[in-house]
This record gives structure tokens, C-alpha cells and sequence, in this order.
């Protein structure tokens, strides 16, 4: 009443109303500001593009600009995140009719040209653009729309906000009994928020149990037990544990190459951050270095190429490939040094050994001198 009478809410209340309630109107004023964002950063990439949905610039009813997320290349993926979302709303709407449970949600975070997963500020758009849709109905579909949210939040760097998310989607799945396997990939999810937030000890502890529930439950040439491992791994890495996570890396490095292939996402992830590890050991060899700039090498050549140049793993493994490489020409040098400075003292010593031994024989040669 205060706020009506003071000025505000007489002018608030009509557009929360008309839009569905509180919780609807924040989702679609979320939204609009994250597609704005996106728009934005993409701007420089789309321009001059079309969208290969509704084959238009501007988007005819929102007026919004396009954007790209993904792998595609040359003119396919440009997009409007409206066409985006209504084509993944679609697709959800009829696997529902065919019984498919969730087949298609992953069409709220993955290309449906390349099939990449989206990434940054385009990925939060979606999820914000998941949640306003799904925000009114039943928990079984707002929990799969808290998922996608949560994951695009983390996306573009918004970790608190994606804790708050994650924190109550686990509540609400625990409170219906879901099946543990859905439990297990929301406190994965959860624990990669923890991490990112700097929790390294508590992103460890749901890690190791969801690594270990994984196993049990799907066996160790899974997909989702390869990337609950390296989770897992990635935790040890962040705890400068790096004995402990180059062992793990190192024990599914292989299985993930043979069961998912080298092109995979998770796999050029595992060896990246075997890599990283071996350099980061105080302990490395120069054997450890060498090995360590090879593998980043062929990882970023085949990121480059599966991923694009503009997508952020990419990035980061030209970014850990040019720290690699710092780090071996340090301890070349220094073994070049090392190894000049042994053979100076080696010489030194032969030549004193020498100059004794000459000594040694002259000495000799006077005495045999003065007794003949």
C-alpha cells in the first residue's frame, strides 16, 4: 500500500499481472536482457547474416538480432534466440507426445546443425529463454528448465546466481524422490558451480560421490562416468593434487579416446588437463614437459578444427600449449646450463688429476736423476 501510494507499484503491478505473476515477469525481463547481451557479442560475427530458422535479419516480431554459439561454419547456425527457443520448445513438445521422456531437451543448449553445445552468453540465453517457458508448468518440466538455466548461468559467468538455481533444483528433486541418476547429475552440476566459485574442497567432495555412484550405477565406459571422473580429477587439479589427478586422467584418457573418439568434446578436455597437469607437477620431468607440449599440440589442432577457433576450450588450450611451452624452454635452458656447469667441473677436476699425475712422474724422474 505504501508503494502504491508513494508511486511504483500502481505502474508495476499491471505488467506483472498481465505477464502471469511475479515469477513469469521476471523470467521474460531476465530474458530480454540476456538476449541483449548475446546479441551484442555476437554482433561482429553475424553481421550481414540471416537467420536459418526464419530466414530473416531481424527477428519479425522482437525485432532482435541474431547470434552463433556453435561450431558451424561459413553462413549455417546464425540464428535469433526466439527461433531458437521456439524450435527447441517444439521438438520438447513432441517427444512428450511419443513418450521419449527428456530426448529432446538438449535442444535448448546444443545446435541442431553441428550439434555442439552452445556456449557463454548465448548458452544463458537459452536457458533464460528454457525457464520463461516452462516457468508455469508442473516440476517435472521446471526442473529440466532449472537445469538448462543453471547451466547457461555458469555459461556466462554467473555463478552465484546459477548456485542459487542449482541449490534449489537438488531440493526439489530430493523432495519428489527422483531417480538417483538424476540426482547424481544435478550434484555434478552443483559441484562445477562450487569449483568455479572457488569451493575447490566442497566441489571435491560431491565430485568423488557422484564419480562413485556413476560407476556403480553405468560402469566405467560410460559417457557420464568418463565425465563424472574428470570432474572428479578436475577437483584434484584444483587442490594441486596433481599426483592423484594425473593417475585418474591417465586411467581414462584411453577409454574415453576409444569409446567417444578423438573429436569428442570431453575427450579433448581429459587430455588437455593431463597436459596441464604434468606441467604444473614441481616434480616434472623434462620427459613430463615434452610430453605435455606434444599432447596440447595435437589437442589444439584438433580443437581447432571440431570446436572452431572461436570457441573458449580452444582458447584455453592455445593459452595452456603457450604456457607448456614456456615452462619447457625454462628447464631446457636450465638443463643446458646444468649440463655446461658438470662438464666445467669434470674438466676441472681431469685436468687437476692430470696436473697431480705429471707432478707425480717429474717427481720421479728427478729422484732416478740424483741416484744415477
Amino acid at each position: 500500500m505504501q508503494h502504491w501510494k508513494e508511486g511504483g507499484h500502481d505502474q508495476l503491478c499491471k505488467p506483472i499481472k498481465k505477464a502471469g505473476g511475479a515469477e513469469q515477469y521476471n523470467a521474460n525481463k531476465k530474458y530480454a536482457e540476456a538476449v541483449s547481451v548475446a546479441v551484442e557479442k555476437c554482433a561482429d560475427d553475424t553481421k550481414g547474416q540471416t537467420c536459418y530458422i526464419c530466414t530473416q535479419a531481424l527477428h519479425r516480431h522482437t525485432k532482435e538480432g541474431l547470434v552463433r554459439g556453435c561450431s558451424c561454419r561459413g553462413t549455417a547456425g546464425f540464428a535469433h534466440v526466439s527461433c531458437l527457443a521456439e524450435q527447441a520448445k517444439i521438438l520438447v513438445a513432441e517427444a512428450a507426445e511419443r513418450n521419449l521422456d527428456d530426448d529432446e531437451w538438449h535442444r535448448w543448449h546444443a545446435c541442431s546443425l553441428c550439434e555442439q553445445r552452445y556456449h557463454g552468453d548465448v548458452k544463458c540465453a537459452l536457458g533464460w529463454a528454457c525457464w520463461k517457458t516452462y516457468v508455469g508448468r508442473p516440476e517435472t518440466d521446471r526442473i529440466m528448465a532449472m537445469t538448462v538455466l543453471g547451466n547457461g548461468l555458469n555459461d556466462a559467468n554467473h555463478h552465484e546466481a546459477a548456485l542459487s538455481v542449482k541449490e534449489a533444483e537438488l531440493s526439489v528433486l530430493r523432495r519428489l524422490g527422483i531417480q538417483e541418476q538424476s540426482i547424481l547429475v544435478t550434484q555434478g552440476n552443483l559441484a562445477t558451480t562450487y569449483c568455479r566459485l572457488g569451493r575447490f574442497e566442497d566441489a571435491l567432495r560431491i565430485n568423488r560421490d557422484v564419480y562413485s555412484g556413476r560407476l556403480k550405477l553405468l560402469g566405467e565406459e560410460h559417457r557420464d562416468t568418463l565425465s563424472a571422473a574428470y570432474n572428479y580429477a578436475l577437483s584434484l587439479y584444483n587442490l594441486e593434487r596433481f599426483e592423484e589427478a594425473k593417475s585418474l586422467l591417465r586411467k581414462i584418457m584411453p577409454v574415453a579416446r576409444r569409446v567417444l573418439g578423438e573429436d569428442y568434446e570431453l575427450t579433448l578436455r581429459i587430455r588437455t588437463d593431463y597436459a596441464t597437469a604434468l606441467c604444473r607437477d614441481a616434480d616434472a620431468t623434462l620427459d613430463d614437459l615434452r610430453e605435455a607440449v606434444m599432447t596440447l599440440e595435437e589437442t589444439e589442432r584438433t580443437a581447432r578444427r571440431v570446436l572452431g577457433g572461436a570457441h573458449p576450450h580452444t582458447a584455453g588450450i592455445e593459452d595452456a600449449l603457450r604456457d607448456a611451452r614456456t615452462v619447457l624452454r625454462a628447464r631446457e635452458a636450465e638443463a643446458t646450463e646444468a649440463a655446461a656447469q658438470n662438464a666445467f667441473r669434470t674438466a676441472r677436476v681431469k685436468l687437476a688429476q692430470e696436473r697431480s699425475e705429471l707432478a707425480a712422474s717429474l717427481a720421479d724422474m728427478r729422484v732416478a736423476d740424483e741416484k744415477g
